[in-house]
């Protein structure tokens, strides 16, 4: 069983920054996985993708957050990471980590992300 863990969520003022990790329970990074990221879901809306890395390293950032947030994986420690600068407030929302090595996605609990204007 997969088990994804998220950590580092929080409040922080508009143009602050965070980190996000993502802890997976198995090792993932021997190139087993398909893909792996972040998503994340406001109040009212669906969940959309924030960005993802790729087998094979091709990284996919949604257009509100280029320039602003950065992937990177540790294949050492099984994590993900989301960096998060010049935050703004319609990036709150709870994001997911995700991960899928060739069947059903697998996702964590969520970690809550609140910037205030």
């Amino acid at each position: 069983q997969v088990q994804l863990v998220e950590s580092g969520g929080g409040l922080v003022q508009a143009g602050g920054s965070l980190r996000l990790s993502c802890a997976a329970s198995v090792s993932i990074f021997s190139g087993a996985a398909i893909a792996m990221g972040w998503y994340r879901q406001a109040p009212g809306k669906q969940r959309e993708l924030v960005a993802t890395i790729i087998r094979g390293g091709t990284i996919n950032y949604a257009d509100s957050v280029k320039g602003r947030f950065t992937i990177s994986r540790d294949n050492a420690k099984n994590t993900v990471t989301l960096q998060m600068n010049t935050l703004k407030p319609e990036d709150t929302a709870v994001y997911y980590c995700m991960l899928n090595l060739g069947g059903p996605d697998y996702w964590g609990p969520g970690t809550q992300v609140t910037v205030s204007s």
